[in-house]
């Protein structure tokens, strides 16, 4: 566990650690996209229905961050 975690801290590419930061993008997205659609559609929606619509296109706004990023990364 020691290694995959300094694998990732000095930004070393295996396929665990692009899985791993790919999971906690997608994490981090739908916890964005659940907030920012209770904050836009609350009102209107109800909170449960924006937060759940939210919870599901924010990740999808992540896919192309986390695909550039890793790109940048492994030509560095």
């Amino acid at each position: 566990m020691g290694d995959i975690i300094n694998m990732m801290m000095t930004g070393e590419l295996t396929i665990i650690t692009i899985i791993t930061w790919s999971i906690v993008a997608m994490i981090i997205g739908a916890i964005g996209g659940a907030i920012g659609g209770v904050i836009i559609g609350g009102e209107h929606l109800g909170n449960e229905l924006a937060a759940m619509m939210g919870s599901f296109y924010g990740p999808i706004a992540t896919l192309p961050g986390i695909a550039l990023g890793l790109v940048i990364l492994f030509l560095m």
